[in-house]
């Protein structure tokens, strides 16, 4: 089995490489992302490997099938890049559903109080001898109330800690998890109560821009907003108007909605042309970090372990435990008596 590997990180080897000895799989690594220009460079090889910000749209995926690839493994859980109806009955495409829910759970609560205690600003004050703390104050956690925005595994153990912190929840989700511990409510009743609110649901065409004016207008003056999602579930022109109007107290943002072109590279010595993000980078209750809620050895380690055993099923010819499909508007359903929906 040959694998092209698309936006390698030094970090994707060391797990990747020790999994593809074992199970005998050669692996070409590529540094650049997966588009329709990079996308005939896949020819002779039967699977590719993405990241969540490579493109697998109609065009690219054309060109990976005319080149012979047969499996998409994809080596993240979301899978909103993906054109699946191209898809379907050319390329399978498989996924890791969940990697490490606890990872991005801790690393929401991360930005929350580093967010609401300026942490980071203190942090940059005293690498400059400068010890005033005039401007960093913050609010007690405790007795406030977390609105949380899906309630999948992340969702609920984000709430978990948020009842560990001494806050009540609230939570909204079309489909409710069957847990009698999560309070939930209508959305506008979520963003008008909740002190902080934490987005932890997919992007779709329903949540695309979910925070836009009208939602953000409905947000205590104070809120406190967490993204660890995907960014598009924010309209960002948006959150800048209200951030300069002061209708929110700040943002923690692990991800951005133009982010492919930024997240994961070294920009250090280059001028930021997306005018969004860089007014977002101007205000100092702002927290962004670089996309690396997922980013800790157990995470990485199970995301290695998933998609290889997902191309061991590929090729066995075995039932795909994690493959989403077109025809099942997500994850494979599969039709009586057969293991894949084609």
């Amino acid at each position: 089995m040959r694998i092209a590997f698309y936006d390698t990180k030094p970090y994707d080897k060391i797990w990747f490489d020790i999994l593809a000895e074992q199970n005998g799989f050669e692996i070409k690594y590529f540094d650049f992302k997966l588009n329709a220009e990079t996308a005939f460079l896949s020819k002779g090889f039967e699977a590719v490997c993405i990241f969540v910000n490579d493109t697998a749209d109609k065009e690219t995926l054309d060109i990976l099938y005319n080149s012979g690839v047969k499996l998409l493994a994809l080596r993240c859980a979301g899978y909103n890049h993906v054109d699946f109806k191209s898809a379907y009955e050319k390329i399978h495409v498989v996924r890791v559903p969940d990697y490490s829910p606890a990872a991005v759970a801790e690393h929401a609560a991360a930005l929350l109080l580093t967010l609401n205690r300026k942490t980071h600003r203190a942090y940059a004050r005293t690498r400059d001898n400068n010890f005033n703390i005039n401007g960093l104050i913050g609010i007690d956690l405790s007795g406030k109330t977390a609105g949380i925005i899906g309630t999948g595994k992340i969702g609920r153990l984000f709430a978990g800690i948020c009842k560990g912190f001494g806050m009540s929840v609230l939570a909204y989700d079309p489909n409710p998890a069957d847990d009698e511990n999560i309070k939930y409510t209508e959305l506008d009743e979520l963003l008008r109560q909740s002190d902080v609110i934490s987005l932890h649901c997919p992007l779709t065409h329903e949540t695309k821009h979910m925070i836009h004016t009208e939602n953000l207008e409905k947000m205590k003056p104070h809120a406190l907003l967490i993204n660890t999602s995907r960014g598009a579930l924010i309209d960002t022109t948006a959150l800048i108007e209200a951030l300069k109007h002061r209708k929110i107290g700040g943002a923690g943002l692990d991800v951005y909605e133009e982010e492919s072109e930024y997240f994961f590279e070294d920009l250090s010595d280059t001028i930021i042309e997306d005018d969004e993000l860089s007014r977002l980078l101007t205000f100092p209750n702002v927290l962004l970090t670089s996309h690396q809620a997922f980013f800790t050895e157990e995470a990485m380690r199970e995301i290695a372990q998933v998609t290889m055993e997902n191309i061991k099923a590929f090729q066995a010819g075995t039932a795909f435990e994690n493959e989403i499909c077109y025809k099942c508007n997500g994850p494979c359903k599969k039709e009586e008596n057969k293991n894949n929906c084609f």
